[in-house]
């Protein structure tokens, strides 16, 4: 099997990312340009399946991807130098960018995978839905229902923004839904979590080689 891992790099006048992702979780050290410091975040975990580090400047944005990773199986090195001085939306949405674009890299092309994926996860009292198409065709439908105007430092309108932002970089179709929750923190934060269990199963590999498409392609 080959192995779906990737280092990507994305530097703009705003920006300046780095990210190493491994869909199948593992070690990163042969993929980085250089050991990064695994203990200088809070968005950080290593384990014998999983190593994770997030730094994007934006705590609560971290957090998210965190969760991203860790229940997708990823392993997964994200570094973002950005504008914060002017506002979140330029490193929220660069880091979904280069993350959809290192996850559609590290892929490769859509033959022996499940190809749809769901996703059901509660936090307390919240609950939300997550369907994935690695479909070719990047769409996305996202309804969280938050309602404070920030959660820690990211402006909660960027939230479903970086699903969006993800899903188009990446080429996948994904809708997300916050079923229920009266805490945004907890609607969020589930929200990812079943957008990293929908993901795991649309990239689980079937054994075989075929393209899932009634079309031959995708």
């Amino acid at each position: 099997m080959s192995t779906r891992s990737c280092y990507h790099s994305r530097q703009t006048n705003e920006t300046k990312i780095q990210l190493t992702l491994s869909l199948d979780g593992g070690s990163l050290s042969s993929l980085l340009p250089e050991d990064p410091d695994l203990t200088s975040s809070h968005a950080t975990q290593a384990s014998n399946s999983q190593s994770i580090s997030v730094r994007s400047g934006i705590g609560f944005l971290d957090h998210m991807l965190h969760a991203l990773a860790k229940h997708s199986g990823w392993s997964l090195s994200l570094t973002c130098l950005g504008d914060l001085h002017i506002d979140d939306h330029h490193t929220a949405e660069d880091c979904a960018i280069a993350l959809g674009s290192a996850f559609k890299q590290a892929l490769g092309p859509i033959r022996g995978y499940k190809r749809f994926g769901t996703g059901f996860a509660p936090l307390d009292e919240a609950l939300s839905r997550a369907v994935v198409d690695l479909s070719g065709r990047p769409f996305a439908v996202v309804d969280l229902g938050l309602k404070r105007e920030k959660i820690g430092d990211l402006s909660t309108e960027m939230i479903p923004h970086v699903i969006t932002s993800f899903a188009g970089a990446a080429g996948i179709t994904v809708h997300v839904d916050c079923l229920r929750g009266l805490n945004d923190h907890h609607r969020a934060e589930s929200a990812f979590k079943a957008l990293a269990i929908a993901v795991r199963e649309a990239t689980s590999r079937t054994g075989g080689d075929e393209v899932p498409s009634t079309k031959g392609v995708l």
